[in-house]
């Protein structure tokens, strides 16, 4: 493996998150998708990353491993420039950005997760209590949200960031866990803006195949 390497799978909303600001900046890279029935592909992760968790990015070229996606992210946007800057330039409308991003991460990802994961559990397994929970933060996150972009293009302005890039994959799978286009106006037409966005299209088309294995 050779240049830039990205250990992934098309389905994960971490991989789509750093998927769009590959998508985004024009970059190449090799994708390596890693899937339980392929050890090999364990294994390698295993070996780039001890954590086993993707996304991973290795880079050849600078001797350098990073996981955690919206470090990939930044990593992406200085070290590679090209169309996209994760980052803006001004001190305010860089907190924003990356206030936004970990909004998306922390209380609305985490929130999805949460509830899909418990919906995998074995029946003497599971935590109603705990996805309620989840819940019932989603739909707290999303008023806040609703107030928050409204006036905005973007997530944090007018200017498609890494927080965008945070938005569209935990959006896009917490409309299915804890639907919100109804009673959100201003946060489904973000997501109607974010889903034609020709580099988020590509991502959504990549994981297609692989719909069927979502259980929300």
């Amino acid at each position: 493996m050779a240049g830039l390497t990205l250990f992934y799978h098309p389905l994960s909303s971490y991989c789509w998150k750093v998927l769009i600001a590959f998508y985004e900046n024009g970059t190449a890279f090799t994708p390596y998708q890693v899937d339980h029935d392929r050890p090999e592909s364990g294994a390698a992760l295993r070996a780039a990353w001890p954590m086993e968790r993707f996304p991973v990015l290795r880079d050849d070229s600078h001797d350098v491993t990073l996981p955690e996606s919206s470090a990939i992210i930044e990593y992406l946007s200085v070290r590679y420039p090209g169309g996209f800057a994760a980052i803006p330039a001004g001190f305010d409308d860089a907190m924003e950005a990356r206030v936004m991003d970990r909004l998306f991460d922390n209380h609305v990802m985490t929130g999805m997760q949460t509830v899909v994961f418990n919906s995998l559990r074995p029946e003497d397994a599971k935590d109603e209590y705990g996805a309620d929970q989840a819940r019932a933060m989603l739909r707290k996150t999303y008023a806040m949200l609703e107030e928050r972009i409204a006036g905005r293009t973007w997530a944090a302005g007018e200017a498609f960031t890494l927080a965008d890039c945070a938005a569209m994959p935990s959006l896009w799978y917490a409309d299915k866990v804890a639907p919100f286009r109804g009673d959100h106006p201003v946060l489904a037409a973000y997501l109607d803006r974010l889903e034609a966005r020709p580099s988020v299209q590509r991502v959504l088309k990549e994981a297609e195949p692989y719909f069927a294995l979502f259980p929300g």
